[in-house]
């Protein structure tokens, strides 16, 4: 297993893992650092081009969550401060350059093996399946449902965590069969409080939470907030006064970027076509916009900012 070594002949830290964003490293003791890229993917395919700022807002979002959540549920982050970082964890000095800001210290969790979406508005997959068959998740769903238009309450559809190519939409006997009929019940009616307030916390920034998706795991016994929390590359942010059912709204995330890949000719395998630096700097724009809007605080206060 590879990993970054440490100035002063100190011990290297073990790579856990290496996903589509971030890079997983064992910081001993039941700890782990989250480093989020600027890498961006869509259709599972991770393009080239990197998006500037982009692992910041996803960093800095999560932790502005995860605080903002802590009564409904404990959160896995330990810190986010670079020096206490590199307090805690010495050989975190050797990460790649570039670490500070986009790296959380977080506790080992039992995760679940479900993703735990929460669907405000019918939109992507869960509108693509209802034009489809009229359900959503294979539960059925009122006739005459418009594209963007909100569901009479928020709907808990998990789907399967898949190690290799895409997840796997289920319904929630199928999440009972995976987790056991407690867990899946905790889940749901954790993702969904989660959802409710995060959504009231985001009209009230002109936003419409559209979906978001939470990874939930047990830290000590207790199911705990994992991973990343209401960003935009794991929700729909919507400008509430941009909103039209049956249009596609604007959004302040990576759908637009979605939208530019799938309207050519890729057929959404590797290798995935050059980003034009026109979408780059619009994607880069709209992540820093959502984290300032949403949570009233400027990215170049949090860490790592230039000098």
């Amino acid at each position: 297993m590879s990993g970054v070594g440490a100035p002063g002949g100190r011990a290297a830290l073990p790579l856990v893992h290496s996903g589509k964003v971030r890079e997983l490293y064992d910081a001993g003791d039941g700890l782990l650092l989250m480093v989020a890229s600027d890498r961006i993917s869509a259709y599972d395919v991770i393009f080239a081009e990197p998006i500037p700022d982009k692992g910041r807002v996803l960093t800095a979002m999560t932790a502005f969550w995860n605080d903002e959540l802590a009564d409904l549920a404990p959160g896995s982050i330990v810190t986010a401060d670079p020096a206490d970082v590199v307090r805690r964890v010495p050989a975190a000095a050797a990460l790649p350059a570039g670490w500070e800001g986009r790296t959380l210290l977080v506790r080992r969790a039992d995760m679940l093996p479900l993703e735990c979406i929460v669907r405000g508005r019918l939109a992507g997959q869960a509108y693509d399946e209802y034009a489809a068959s009229g359900t959503v998740h294979g539960t059925p769903m009122p006739s005459g449902l418009r594209l963007a238009d909100a569901f009479p309450e928020p709907m808990f559809t998990p789907s399967t965590k898949a190690e290799e190519g895409h997840d796997l939409n289920i319904g929630f006997d199928a999440a009972v069969d995976l987790v056991g009929a407690e867990a899946a019940a905790s889940a749901r009616d954790l993702s969904l409080a989660l959802f409710r307030r995060a959504a009231e916390r985001a009209a009230a920034a002109g936003f419409v939470l559209a979906d978001t998706k939470f990874e939930l795991g047990y830290v000590d016994g207790v199911l705990s907030l994992c991973d990343e929390v209401v960003t935009p590359d794991s929700s729909r942010l919507w400008p509430v006064d941009r909103v039209v059912p049956g249009e596609t709204p604007p959004a302040f995330d990576k759908q637009p970027l979605r939208d530019w890949a799938s309207a050519g000719d890729w057929d959404k395998r590797p290798p995935p076509p050059p980003l034009p630096p026109d979408v780059v700097r619009a994607t880069s724009d709209r992540y820093r916009a959502a984290y300032e809007r949403v949570t009233g605080r400027r990215l170049a206060d949090w860490y790592g900012a230039p000098r």
